[in-house]
């Protein structure tokens, strides 16, 4: 591997600012990415453009490998001036150097290093930092059918690979109460605001009751985390509104569909107001199962390159991975860069790992499209699709649970 090339072509990407609120950035990264892949493996790729964010995808023949990366970052337009690229002492440094232009060099890298790459899918999507909505149908779509899925997303402390991660719900919590003059006749308004205290507490019990005990490869237990509230209107009147956003982590598939279940059973106390519940799972977990047979191939391949075998770690921040290997796919997280910080200022990357952990990339590549048989995993998408799917509300509006009602009543 030409360490001098993939450096520029380093630079090249993190001199491109492409935070993903600003889809005309993504859009001007998207172009900077494909002529680089251009240069680097001799074609252009698909542009996909979708709900105004552009993603690009390869594929060489029929795909068994699915490569997955992102192109956007966290850093709003303006960064690159405040942190620009640097290369100091091996350590490279810039808006998304780590998170993850390096990963995206790398796989590049990779590709062109195999006799062909016939067989392999790379798909770069534009919305990774901001929850895939725009892409996760075409990362599902792109992993049906393949043998396995290698995540570029960076390592773990060290460069361990992530093996599995938790999986992510989204939901805001809204009460509708009644408003009257604080002062005047209280006793007529319904206080949505403390109706929302009532809930944020019963919210905070529902991770206690999710598990089954100890959660499984060293992930944690579920957290429920109720984040952005919102509520009232001025400091005389009673409120008739507040909401709370709800960020919810799971280790287990089973545990996301009980905490759905306890979720949208939220019931209110507070006479005259009632609960509205949207949202739901957006990604299921990457769970061992999924991982564990491509990292067995990893250690060996490494080995065999004469690098220190990596190590498995688990992680509670989730990726694209999730949607892979929640239809099935076999999924290997954490292959991009080695380094720290990622969305902090003291992002970086370790430029000597960068060769060594391509090498070890196009060995995984090249070890499955030889036949290396990973373990099938079992698909898990209709535990976060249908009824379930991130989005929903419920109940819905106009028949929302209400003081006084079972949450049965609520819902017919």
């Amino acid at each position: 591997m030409n360490l001098r090339l993939m450096l520029e072509d380093l630079e090249e990407l993190v001199s491109c600012e492409s935070f993903s609120a600003d889809h005309e950035a993504v859009a001007r990264s998207a172009r900077v990415v494909a002529d680089q892949g251009l240069r680097r493996l001799g074609t252009r790729p698909e542009t996909i453009v979708i709900d105004g964010v552009t993603h690009l995808r390869w594929t060489f023949g029929t795909p068994r490998v699915l490569l997955v990366g992102h192109h956007d970052t966290v850093w709003p337009i303006g960064t690159l001036a405040e942190h620009p690229w640097s290369l100091v002492d091996g350590i490279a440094r810039g808006p998304g150097v780590f998170d993850m232009k390096a990963g995206l060099v790398q796989a590049f890298h990779a590709l062109a290093a195999l006799p062909s790459p016939e067989g392999v899918c790379l798909l770069v999507t534009g919305d990774e930092e901001v929850g895939s909505p725009s892409s996760r149908a075409l990362i599902e779509e792109s992993a049906r059918g393949c043998a396995a899925a290698f995540v570029l997303e960076a390592g773990a402390d060290g460069g361990a690979l992530k093996t599995a991660r938790k999986g992510t719900s989204n939901y805001a919590v809204t009460v509708h109460g009644r408003a009257a003059h604080a002062g005047l006749e209280p006793e007529r308004g319904a206080n949505a605001g403390i109706e929302l205290a009532h809930q944020i507490l019963a919210l905070g019990a529902i991770a206690l009751s999710a598990d089954d005990g100890a959660a499984p490869d060293g992930l944690g237990p579920t957290t429920v985390t109720p984040t952005v509230l919102s509520g009232g209107t001025t400091t005389n009147t009673v409120p008739a509104l507040a909401s709370v956003e709800v960020d919810v982590r799971v280790p287990t598939l089973a545990a996301q569909a009980r905490v759905d279940e306890m979720v949208r059973a939220l019931a209110p106390r507070t006479p005259g107001t009632r609960l509205e519940v949207s949202g739901g799972p957006n990604r299921p977990p990457l769970e061992q199962a999924s991982s564990a047979r491509l990292f067995e191939l990893a250690c060996r391949i490494a080995k065999d390159l004469g690098m220190e075998p990596p190590r498995g770690v688990a992680v509670g921040g989730a990726s694209d991975g999730n949607f892979t290997a929640g239809i099935g796919c076999p999924t290997l997280d954490g292959l991009g860069a080695v380094g720290g910080g990622a969305h902090a200022a003291h992002e970086h990357v370790v430029v000597e790992e960068m060769p060594g952990r391509t090498r070890l990339l196009t060995g995984l590549i090249a070890s499955v499209l030889g036949g290396e048989p990973p373990a099938g995993a079992v698909a898990t998408e209709a535990a976060v699709t249908g009824e379930a799917a991130a989005g929903r509300t419920s109940p819905a509006a106009g028949s929302s649970a209400t003081a006084g009602e079972s949450p049965g009543e609520a819902g017919r």
